[in-house]
């Protein structure tokens, strides 16, 4: 039960916390339009050019609001699992290599979710 609670507090509190530094900071307004001088975010810069998303088909907050969810829920499980090991080196190097395989796998679901929308460019990945 503890296992379980300590997932939920720490999805919400790296839910908020992204969404207050990072959501904010990239969100269009209204218009579509947001600072010139600010970069995409990582998370975005790594799926359009893995996995070619049509960025003309797809809601630029939306997207934004799925990186955050997945990003957050990522984070939570990989604290959890981690929590789970006794050994510093365990925790290291597991910690490590969850990591990768972790955001490798999230981010793959969300290339499968709009490629079932087609809005993938070409309809196939590089």
């Amino acid at each position: 039960m503890e296992d379980v609670l300590l997932f939920i507090f720490t999805f919400i509190l790296i839910l908020v916390i992204y969404e207050l530094f990072v959501v904010r900071k990239y969100r269009k307004n209204d218009l579509g339009e947001r600072k010139k001088e600010l970069k995409d975010p990582f998370e975005i810069v790594y799926l359009q050019r893995k996995y070619r998303l049509d960025m003309d088909k797809i809601s630029y907050n939306q997207l934004l609001q799925m990186v955050a969810i997945t990003s957050s829920f990522d984070i939570a499980l990989i604290v959890s699992i981690v929590l789970m090991f006794k050994s510093f080196l365990l925790i290291v190097f597991g910690g490590f290599i969850i990591t990768i395989i972790t955001i490798v796998v999230s981010y793959h679901f969300i290339y499968l979710f709009y490629k079932k929308k087609g809005m993938i460019k070409n309809g196939k990945r590089k």
